[in-house]
């Protein structure tokens, strides 16, 4: 459990949350071309996948579109127009509501660049990346003990 007086250094900073209007992303039905000119233009080698409702549906990477793409002995680039999004996205990717505990997040961010952000319907509300809570927890490293006096505990006696 995130103690309490760290969680609001943390939180000071305001919502981790980069709004989904913000936020790079491709259809379900886009062909993997198109898909990998967003990756390529914005400089990410991952981004989310949605419907056309706004729901969250996958992830789409650089790794994915070469393998779905690469034979045992060639590079078949004449797969990226017949091939959609939807057919090689990442489904099992990291998510939380709203609603999230900074905790989850957390634990979630150890494994993944950044996690995606659902309303309880599975609309997409946005990211919280690495590199915001990582620029959060520096700041809280470097001002945690301007703010607070800290002691050692004393050894406990069995």
């Amino acid at each position: 459990m995130i103690g309490n007086k760290i969680k609001a250094m943390l939180e000071d900073n305001g919502d981790f949350l980069i709004p989904a209007d913000r936020v790079a992303n491709v259809q379900v039905d886009n062909n993997l071309d198109h898909a990998l000119l967003v990756l390529t233009n914005i400089g990410y080698t991952i981004i989310p996948v949605l419907d056309h409702h706004g729901n969250i549906k996958g992830l789409i990477s650089m790794p994915v579109i070469m393998k779905a793409i690469t034979g045992l002995k060639d590079i078949h680039f004449d797969q990226l127009s017949d091939l959609s999004v939807s057919e090689v996205m990442k489904t099992d990717f990291a998510q939380v509501e709203e609603d999230y505990e900074l905790e989850d997040v957390l634990h979630l961010l150890v494994d993944n660049p950044f996690v995606c952000v659902t309303d309880d319907s599975g609309s997409f509300k946005g990211i919280i990346t690495r590199k915001v809570v990582l620029a959060a927890t520096n700041r809280l490293a470097h001002e945690f003990e301007n703010l607070y006096e800290v002691h050692e505990k004393a050894e406990q006696l069995n």
